[in-house]
């Protein structure tokens, strides 16, 4: 159980160096350098140890190109921005808007059915996000209702890296292409559109970094720990406990954040922080709770 939440504040760990990273090099740029590095390792490793795996079908370069779009370029750019205006806590929790957000693509694109009591669970977890995204700083300018730009932006964010892993998934399961050969191009040609954004909103000067070997020491603890680290222990982990308990552990999360943010960022984190992630926990308490019922009716039948 120590790795699940080692896990966890890994991940969190992640918006905590990427805030600092900005300190150092434009965030755009950092997202692109990151992205092309490790697909690179990725599809260099595949070369070395499975050259067989780039043998697929041509057809599949545009779902490749789509799924670099989706979840590598439009994730990234919108998640980096808005770590730019909001700290890493309030970005960490607007991001576990991913599990009701996959609740709800799966219910619209899958045809999943929903039972009232998950329905009400899941009420209960948006809800909760109310009092966080009510609280805004003097920075952030309302875009839409009590939304900032900001806010929308990470929830753009979390809705796009839901819908990439659905595409992920049936890229795979549906064609002869491999996990790691998906995930590396998608990655390169992920990061390859960042940069090429990069040149054209940042200022390259030569290049957009301020200092460069802060850049370099945390845009390496990035690649390390989101594009090797976790990525790996998530599936070991996935090996040896239930998508359910994974679930709950990972609302530990956001705490990991705040704890982060707070100790190495000096942020502060207010009241109403606490008050959305208990909320958002009963939530998912609710749905989950009632989403085991419903796999023991069916075994039990």
């Amino acid at each position: 159980m120590p790795l699940v939440f080692l896990l966890y504040a890994l991940i969190a760990s992640i918006f905590t160096i990427g805030k600092n990273v900005m300190n150092y090099a434009d965030p755009f740029f950092i997202i692109g350098v990151r992205m092309f590095i490790a697909g690179t390792l990725i599809l260099g490793y595949q070369f070395w140890r499975h050259r067989d795996s780039f043998k697929f079908n041509k057809k599949h370069w545009i779902d490749i190109l789509i799924l670099a779009t989706v979840n590598i370029f439009i994730t990234n750019v919108c998640e980096f921005w808005a770590l730019n205006h909001l700290s890493s806590a309030k970005t960490c929790l607007l991001y576990s808007t991913s599990p009701f957000i996959s609740v709800l693509l799966s219910y619209v694109i899958l045809s999943e059915k929903m039972s009232p009591i998950k329905w009400l669970g899941l009420l209960i977890g948006f809800i909760g996000f109310f009092p966080i995204l009510m609280m805004q700083s003097a920075g952030e300018e309302t875009a839409f209702l009590f939304f900032s730009w900001p806010e929308l932006a990470m929830i753009v964010a979390a809705t796009t890296s839901v819908y990439g892993w659905i595409l992920l998934r049936k890229l795979v399961t549906k064609s002869d292409i491999s996990f790691m050969i998906a995930n590396g191009y998608s990655m390169l040609f992920g990061g390859i559109m960042t940069l090429g954004y990069s040149g054209i909103i940042e200022t390259w000067d030569p290049f957009p970094v301020t200092s460069w070997w802060p850049f370099i020491q945390n845009s390496l603890a990035l690649l390390l720990i989101s594009n090797l680290i976790c990525y790996n222990l998530y599936g070991f982990l996935l090996k040896r406990y239930t998508a359910t308990f994974m679930a709950f552990a990972g609302l530990s999360t956001p705490l990991f954040a705040a704890l982060f943010g707070w100790a190495f960022l000096g942020e502060h984190i207010p009241w109403q922080f606490w008050l959305s992630l208990t909320i958002i926990s009963s939530g998912l308490s609710i749905f989950h709770r009632q989403e085991v019922k419903s796999v023991h009716l069916t075994e039990g039948a």
